[in-house]
């Protein structure tokens, strides 16, 4: 009787200790993802020009629609140094590079890297 007794306490407490860490560490993967999350925002810089990019009468014949991203290293006086394809169609790429060249964003002390995501979607 006391035997069995002591079996069911030790086995609430492993059980109440297992509730305990994965508590623990789900608290702490949601603290180092909103931390993680509040730094990349802090590093968006403003933009001050933007330029709409045109949708290209090849890809409206085709019926090419969808998003392009882009990573664009921006100068610290807030020009565009150079850009990077990350996703999208080869015919609408091209036409977002060449509208977002002419961006400009807030100048600041360093350059930064800044995701860009133009969606092209026909009326």
């Amino acid at each position: 009787s006391q035997k069995c007794l002591f079996i069911r306490l030790t086995s609430m407490n492993i059980q109440r200790c297992w509730r305990t860490a994965c508590g623990a560490v789900l608290l702490s993967t949601l603290i180092t993802a909103r931390l993680c999350g509040q730094e990349a925002a802090e590093n968006t810089r403003t933009i001050l020009k933007k330029e709409q990019p045109r949708y290209p009468a090849l890809a409206q014949k085709m019926n090419v629609r969808g998003v392009v991203k882009l990573e664009v290293l921006v100068a610290p006086d807030g020009s565009v140094k150079s850009m990077s394809a990350k996703g999208g169609h080869p015919v609408l790429v091209d036409a977002a590079q060449e509208a977002i060249k002419h961006w400009k964003w807030q100048p600041e002390a360093h350059q930064t890297m800044e995701t860009i995501e133009i969606r092209f979607f026909p009326n």
